[in-house]
């Protein structure tokens, strides 16, 4: 009895250290783990729980679809209030847990400017579709940010362009006043030197109107604009600053037809709020609208909300907002399936691998209708010379009740973007001491 408990015990214990000397990656090759910076208290709170609630939904779907080639994705939420400060903190708390953070999404342009510096250090990539730096869309200097679907250049861009159409071309601009309301702060200062040198170009007059975080006083620059009369106003805001800007040009008598928001502008809670006096309100489109139709949409009730695993109030999912943390959820998610592609189906993706995918990153209009996407966003081909993939935007209008798209699709002029994309994007490099990108590393 004696000899047989000896070797029982001899067995555990080598049994114990079996275990103990076994590579942690098994934990790790059965999971993804996405840390998601959100805000769902303070004044953009109303903005930011859609994008949440959506990512999360699209989180939830991809697992009840199997997974990324049977890798479980996970994910913590950290609360920043749209804060810089406590977005860094968040990043620092979250980016060595559970393996190690895919990638990040910011949802902030000053908190993506506060961790590009922290991303190739850490290697871990930034994922900023319609916002952060628009010259990180120049991969041979930002080899870790990846302003998916577009940057605000190119939202400028596209917005010149149509009120050029509307006018009969880009020679009919000469002699027009454009007024730009933008949030005070990295991410309404963005636009301004793309607007600049299409103003520079075509010889409209660019009226800059700082409004101060969050936005909720409004008069003195609405008081300006009765006073100039421009044919124009761009409103680059965010959260109640967007409702706001509305009932001021209520107030001071602006059309709103005359009005086009940046695509952070154009969700049901900034035109909701303003009630009837937001009808014939424009806003730029990240591609997509409202989709309550679209495919993956009639995926998710089936498969998540009627298991009553929803993230959010269900008659909210299909809205504007939490279509875009949707999208945000479909290329994190795309990303590590495209490294997994080179590195090994059904393996964890390390923060390097998934920037590889990033930059790899190619979503055909076959594989986009096969994911749910069909009609909601166009292909996207990002490589290590171009980290936005694509450069198109729609416009659509609030007719009181609800968005409709008012355009054709329309493509921002790469002649124009890239010559100040590289020019920005080099200063930087200068600054920081980056030099750019060899063509062997493309590939690395």
């Amino acid at each position: 009895m004696k000899f047989r408990k000896l070797l029982l015990t001899t067995a555990a214990a080598a049994t114990t250290l079996t275990a103990a000397l076994a590579p942690a990656t098994s934990a790790q090759a059965a999971e993804q783990f996405f840390p998601l910076l959100v805000y769902r208290t303070g004044p953009y709170a109303p903005n930011g729980t859609p994008f949440a609630n959506g990512i999360q939904d699209y989180f939830k779907l991809v697992n009840e679809r199997g997974g990324i080639n049977g890798v479980k994705v996970i994910w913590e939420e950290c609360e920043t209030g749209y804060a810089t400060a406590k977005g860094v903190e968040c990043y620092e708390r979250l980016k060595n847990k559970n393996g190690g953070a895919s990638l990040f999404q910011p949802l902030s342009t000053g908190i993506t400017f506060a961790l590009t510096e922290k991303a190739p250090i850490d290697k871990i990539p930034l994922l900023t579709a319609g916002y952060g730096r628009s010259e990180s869309q120049d991969g041979g200097i930002f080899k870790w940010n990846f302003p998916i679907t577009g940057t605000y250049w190119v939202a400028a861009d596209v917005l010149v362009k149509h009120v050029a159409t509307l006018n009969g071309g880009l020679n009919k601009l000469k002699g027009k006043k454009i007024a730009l309301v933008y949030h005070d702060s990295p991410y309404g200062k963005e636009p301004i030197p793309l607007l600049e040198k299409r103003a520079a170009m075509h010889g409209f007059e660019l009226q800059l109107l700082p409004v101060t975080h969050p936005g909720v006083e409004q008069k003195s620059q609405w008081l300006q604009i009765r006073r100039n009369r421009p044919d124009y106003v761009f409103l680059w805001g965010w959260g109640v600053m967007n409702s706001t800007a509305i009932k001021e040009a209520v107030a001071t008598g602006f059309p709103r037809e005359k009005m086009y928001g940046v695509w952070w502008s154009g969700a049901e809670p900034d035109v909701e709020p303003a009630g009837a006096g937001a009808k014939g309100y424009n806003a730029l489109a990240l591609q997509h609208g409202p989709d309550e139709g679209s495919s993956v949409v009639k995926e998710i009730m089936e498969k998540v909300y009627a298991k009553g695993n929803g993230t959010g109030p269900k008659e909210k999912v299909g809205e504007v907002l939490y279509m875009r943390g949707l999208v945000a959820g479909l290329m994190a998610t795309e990303a590590v399936r495209a490294a997994q592609n080179k590195f090994g189906k059904g393996k964890h993706m390390t923060g390097e691998q998934v920037r590889w995918g990033l930059e790899n990153l190619k979503l055909s209009d076959f594989a986009v209708r096969s994911l749910g996407f069909g009609g909601v966003v166009k292909d996207i081909y990002a490589d290590c010379n171009n980290h936005m993939g694509a450069a198109w935007s729609r416009i659509q209008t609030w007719d009181g009740k609800k968005w409709s798209m008012t355009s054709d699709w329309i493509e921002a002029d790469y002649k124009v973007l890239n010559p100040l994309v590289k020019e920005w994007a080099d200063k930087y490099g200068a600054e920081k001491g980056i030099k750019r990108r060899p063509a062997s590393d493309c590939n690395a």
